[in-house]
């Protein structure tokens, strides 16, 4: 396999995983934990869904960043010479770089309300009258931040598609045009 094919999917697989995975939990995960027989039942359940997904969350991000880089060093040349390709990339760095902190300022979040088990809860991030107020206040700002890494990671989906387009021969040559003539 070419190491720009295995560039592309590290890249993709594991960026898919990051993005569908986190965005499964906030759509099924934390709302299904509400069917649980108690609330510190919801709360022992999420828990317990979100403690599975961090190590398979934390190795899709290793394998999407590996093939990120890796791609990053096999276009070096395009980014210098086709027109587009630079600020393509800083934007999709600056959106993966925003999507690693919201998910590890995330993850510190989700300890918080790990560490106590069967936390009452009505779901995976909304606290009930008998919540910990430390756990209430981590509830409360997962309950945002659900929604900032699949949309974070979607932009990247987003950019790298385009950056696939970028790749046809007719758009290298436009861009490359593009970048001489200014």
């Amino acid at each position: 396999m070419a190491r720009a094919t295995l560039a592309h999917l590290l890249h993709d697989v594991g960026l898919a995983a990051w993005f569908g995975g986190t965005l499964a939990n906030a759509v099924a995960l934390n709302k299904a934990a509400s069917n649980a027989d108690t609330a510190a039942s919801t709360g022992a359940v999420a828990n317990e869904g979100w403690d599975r997904w961090t190590p398979v969350n934390a190795a899709a991000i290793g394998v999407h960043l590996a093939g990120a880089t890796a791609l990053l060093k096999n276009d070096y040349g395009r980014l210098k010479a086709q027109d587009g390709v630079a600020s393509m990339a800083v934007a999709k760095t600056t959106l993966t770089a925003a999507a690693l902190a919201v998910t590890a300022y995330s993850r510190v979040l989700g300890q918080k309300v790990s560490k106590e088990g069967a936390v009452p809860a009505a779901d995976g991030t909304t606290p009930t009258a008998s919540t910990p107020p430390e756990v209430a206040a981590a509830q409360k700002q997962l309950q945002a931040l659900q929604w900032v890494v699949p949309a974070l990671t979607g932009g990247v989906v987003a950019i790298s598609a385009y950056a696939s387009e970028q790749f046809r021969p007719e758009e290298v040559a436009r861009g490359v045009v593009s970048r001489v003539i200014g």
